[in-house]
Parts: structure tokens; sequence; C-alpha cells
């Protein structure tokens, strides 16, 4: 575990400029933890810089109108992400970094800056999203019971299983958040999680996309019979 905890309580307290770590299908939210394994060159000196540094990491989708088959060493970037603590790390001892990133705040790419690294920066702003800087924010107006029989029901339908005594102890915020990070939908769909405006906004989005799987998908199944 990193020494050194930081507060992050307004845009003062994050840098303006930050690396990116381009990821597709990648959802990183506030207070979210993601894991992360680190191989390519640029981006363990990413992570050596980092740990160096602020700790601060940037992580954003490549553009989602890009084609499947287009091949760009350095792509166009979605303009919003999430800035992320890097809060854990272990070598592997075979140049890879195992990584944790904490969600801090979404930010908005103002621009691209020009730097000596091999991995990208960008000039971010999180004023956009200064709700996010207060935790648990708009719980309240969430449908916790709408949000985990919609989950209940996509885990039935792919008779899947999960712990439910922690999800009955998350808060609504970190039930949320949770499970949109780690809900299997496409790059357009966590983008869509990402922007959701507030917190009940994200777990309406997340309940509609999963309607529409179970819907999609049920066809699928009466066709097959058929």
């Amino acid at each position: 575990m990193l020494a050194g905890n930081a507060r992050y309580d307004g845009p003062g307290d994050l840098p303006t400029e930050i690396p990116i770590f381009p990821l597709t299908g990648a959802l990183l939210l506030p207070r979210g933890r993601m894991p992360l394994n680190i191989f390519e060159p640029r981006y363990v000196q990413m992570i050596d810089d980092c740990l160096a540094g602020s700790r601060v990491i940037g992580m954003v989708q490549p553009d989602l109108t890009l084609d499947d088959a287009t091949v760009d060493p350095v792509p166009a970037l979605c303009q919003i992400g999430c800035a992320g603590r890097l809060v854990a790390f272990q070598e592997s001892g075979d140049g890879r970094y195992l990584v944790t990133l904490t969600g801090i705040v979404r930010f908005a790419i103002d621009r691209e800056v020009e730097t000596d690294k091999p991995y990208r920066m960008c000039r971010i702003s999180t004023e956009p999203f200064m709700s996010d800087y207060t935790p648990h924010l708009g719980e309240d107006a969430v449908d916790r019971n709408a949000l985990l029989d919609t989950f209940r029901a996509y885990l039935d339908a792919n008779n899947l299983d999960t712990d439910w005594d922690s999800l009955d102890k998350a808060s609504n915020e970190a039930l949320v958040n949770a499970l949109a990070m780690m809900s299997p939908y496409g790059p357009a769909e966590k983008q869509a999680l990402l922007e959701a405006p507030d917190l009940k906004s994200r777990a309406e989005t997340l309940i509609a996309i999963t309607e529409i799987d179970l819907a999609r998908n049920g066809d699928d199944n009466v066709s097959r019979l058929q």
C-alpha cells in the first residue's frame, strides 16, 4: 500500500495535466476500485512516473466512433474520463505492474499537451463534475430495490450467483458504481454510464441497459426454440 494519503475535495487538489491511459471498455467511477495489469513499456514508465509524482492517472476510452478495423497508434479520445489515484501496486517480477486505481472524479479533456514522455498527457477540467467530490451525494434518490431486482434477473438469466450479503451491506453509491463497473456491456454503454449526470441517472441507465439485454437474449432464446 502506498504512503502519503491524499484528499480530493475540489479541483485545486488535482493536477491540471495528467497522464492518460486509453482503454476500450474500461469504466472507472468515483470511489470505485479498478485493478490493472500494466505490461506495455510506455505504461510501465507511466506507473514509475506516477509513483514519483501525483499518483493520478486519467482513464478514458478511445473515441467510440473509430472503426474497429482502424489501427491508430494515437487514436482520438472520448472527451469524458475519470481520474484515479494509484493506491496499490505490485511488481510481477517479469516487468509488469499489478496496480489498483481508486476513482476520484470525472473530467472533461480540455486539450492534449505535448510531452517527451512515451505516454499521452492531457489538460483536464473537473469543474463540470463538482458533485463527484462529495461522497454519497444523491444516494437517497436511487431506487435500490429496482436495481437489485434487475441485477437478480440478469444473474438468473445467465445462471450466475453473487455475494448477496456484501451487496446488502453496500451503500447505494458503492452498489451503483460497482455494478456499473463490473457490468459486461460494450464501450458505448460504459461511456453512457460514465457520463450519467448523477447517481440516480446512472442507476436508471444501468437498469435500462440490462433490461434491453435481457429482452434481446430472451428473444434469441425463443428464436432458437422455434
